[in-house]
């Protein structure tokens, strides 16, 4: 049986294969491919929706219990780079 995950974005159960794993490093959200780095990390969906949720109610700053704001350019990059749509891009 698979590990649950709930998504900080959207607060909804998923299975964890489903989900982002994302980490911060040095006040930077970075994406954990292997779900192997260490310390907190914080479950997404990869969806514009849920991220841009996240980072409006503060969540993933509320998960990885760091203080200050992050550096989300590198996830909203790799959302792009995926061919998501982000900030109203086609």
């Amino acid at each position: 049986m698979e590990s649950v995950r709930t998504c900080v974005g959207c607060r909804t159960r998923a299975p964890r294969s489903s989900l982002l794993r994302v980490v911060a490093i040095d006040s930077v959200l970075v994406p954990d491919e292997r779900a192997s780095m260490p310390g907190r990390g914080a479950w997404v969906h990869e969806t514009t929706e849920c991220m841009d949720a996240a980072i409006r109610r503060r969540a993933f700053v509320r998960a990885l219990r760091v203080s200050g704001p992050l550096d989300t350019q590198t996830i909203e990059k790799r959302l792009n780079g995926y061919g998501h749509k982000v900030n109203g891009s086609k």
